[in-house]
C-alpha cells in the first residue's frame, strides 16, 4: 500500500514539472507573385526554438495551451512592391537544456546555451516565374522538446538515500526535505561555491526504484537528467534501506550495484561517466562497521554477487575514483565530499584539454605538407 502510494505521489505531483512538451508548428504560406510584371511573392516565414533563461516549458504549456505556432504568409507582390517582403517568423523561447526532436525522435537540434536557434518549420516559397507565380505552402509537422538538465554532477541514489538533505549541506538549494520516500518529486539544481569563486552544480535527480530501467516510477523521465551530467555521484544509505514492508532490504552494497545496473540497462554509455560513492548517514548506529564491510565489499565485487538478484549483477562493476563517508545532518565528511568533488572535475577537466590538444596537433599534421608534417615529427 505505502509503495503504490508513493508511485501514485510521483505521478501526481511531478506532473507539475513539464521535461517534455510536444507542439505543432508551420511555416508561413509565400505570397502570390504578380504575373503582368514578373513580381514576386515573399517567402513565408520560419518558426523557430531559440534558447532563453528564465524560461520552462510549463510556461510554454501555460501560455499556449492550444500548443500550436505558425509563422506569418508573405506579402504578396504588387504593383507598389513588385517583391514582396518575408512572412514574419514565429520564435517558441525555450530553457536551456532542451532537445529539440521530431515525433520519430530524429534530433533536430539541442539548445545547450542561451541565444541557440533551431529552425523547424520552413516558410514557403513566394510565387514567381518558376513556379507560374503561385505560392508554395510552408513546412508543417509536430515536433518534441525534451528537457535534460545540465549539471556537472547527478546525484543517483534510491529514496531516502539523504540526497536532499546532501545537497543541502554542500550547496545553496533547499530542496524539501522529509523522513519519507520520493521526497524530491522533480529534478533540482544546486550550486557548490568554493573559495576561490569557482561553482559546481549539482542535480538532486528523484530516487530511482528497482525497474526504473523499464520506466517504473517514471523512471526514464529521472533517467534521462543523468545523460548531461558530467560525473556521478551515488549516494547510499550506510546501513541500507528498505522501500516498503512489501520490499526486501537492500544493503548499501546492494543498493550500489542495482543503481549500476538500472543505469547499464537504461543505457550503458552513462557508465563511462567518472563516478564517486557517497555513503551517507554516517551518524546512525553501527555505522563504522557496515562501512567497513562495504569497502570490502567493494574492493571484489563479483566474489559478492551472490547477494544480487540473478538478472541484476552488473555487467561492469563500478571503480569510484572517491568513496566518501558523510552525514548530511551533522555535517561530518560535507568539506572532504567538497574537495572531492572540485577534484575530479578538475582532473577530467585537464584530461579534455590533453585530448582535444591531441586532436588539433593530429588535425594540423594531416593539413601540412608531407615534408612539413615529417619535420614536425622529428
Amino acid at each position: 500500500m505505502l509503495k503504490c502510494f508513493g508511485l501514485f505521489l510521483v505521478r501526481l505531483c511531478y506532473g507539475k514539472f513539464v521535461d517534455n512538451l510536444r507542439l505543432f508548428v508551420r511555416g508561413g504560406s509565400g505570397g502570390m507573385g504578380l504575373p503582368r510584371l514578373g513580381g514576386r511573392g515573399g517567402d513565408g516565414g520560419d518558426v523557430w526554438v531559440v534558447a532563453t533563461k528564465d524560461m520552462t516549458l510549463k510556461k510554454i504549456k501555460d501560455k499556449y495551451p492550444e500548443k500550436r505556432f505558425t509563422a506569418e504568409t508573405g506579402v504578396n507582390s504588387s504593383v507598389r512592391a513588385l517583391k514582396g517582403e518575408k512572412g514574419k517568423n514565429a520564435e517558441i523561447f525555450a530553457p536551456v537544456g532542451i532537445t529539440v526532436t521530431t515525433d520519430d525522435g530524429r534530433v533536430l537540434g539541442e539548445l545547450n546555451t542561451e541565444g541557440v536557434r533551431v529552425r523547424v518549420a520552413k516558410g514557403g516559397a513566394g510565387g514567381s516565374f518558376h513556379s507560374r507565380f503561385e505560392p508554395t505552402k510552408g513546412w508543417s509537422r509536430h515536433i518534441r522538446l525534451d528537457l535534460k538538465l545540465i549539471a556537472d554532477m547527478g546525484l543517483v541514489g534510491f529514496p531516502n538515500a539523504g540526497k536532499s538533505s546532501l545537497l543541502t549541506a554542500i550547496s545553496n538549494a533547499k530542496p524539501e526535505i522529509a523522513n519519507y520516500a520520493f521526497t524530491t518529486l522533480r529534478p533540482e539544481i544546486g550550486k557548490v561555491m568554493y573559495s576561490d569563486h569557482k561553482q559546481i552544480s549539482i542535480a538532486d535527480l528523484p530516487g530511482l526504484i528497482e525497474g526504473a530501467h523499464m520506466n517504473k516510477g517514471m523512471g526514464h523521465k529521472f533517467l534521462k537528467h543523468v545523460e548531461r551530467t558530467k560525473q556521478l555521484l551515488f549516494v547510499v544509505d550506510v546501513c541500507g534501506f528498505q522501500l516498503a514492508t512489501s520490499t526486501p532490504f537492500r544493503s548499501a552494497f546492494v543498493a550500489v550495484q542495482l543503481l549500476t545496473k538500472e543505469l547499464e540497462l537504461y543505457k550503458k554509455e552513462l557508465l563511462l561517466k567518472p563516478a564517486l560513492l557517497v555513503v551517507n548517514k554516517m551518524d546512525l548506529p553501527e555505522a563504522d562497521d557496515k562501512l567497513e564491510e562495504l569497502k570490502e565489499q567493494l574492493q571484489n565485487p563479483g566474489d559478492f554477487s551472490a547477494l544480487l538478484p540473478d538478472d541484476m549483477i552488473p555487467n561492469r562493476y563500478l571503480t569510484f575514483k572517491h568513496v566518501v563517508p558523510v552525514s548530511a545532518n551533522t555535517g561530518f565528511g560535507v568539506d572532504l565530499l567538497k574537495s572531492c568533488i572540485r577534484e575530479s572535475l578538475d582532473e577530467e577537466a585537464v584530461m579534455a584539454t590533453k585530448e582535444d590538444h591531441k586532436v588539433r596537433l593530429k588535425t594540423l599534421r594531416l593539413s601540412l605538407p608531407v615534408t612539413e608534417t615529417q619535420t614536425m615529427s622529428v
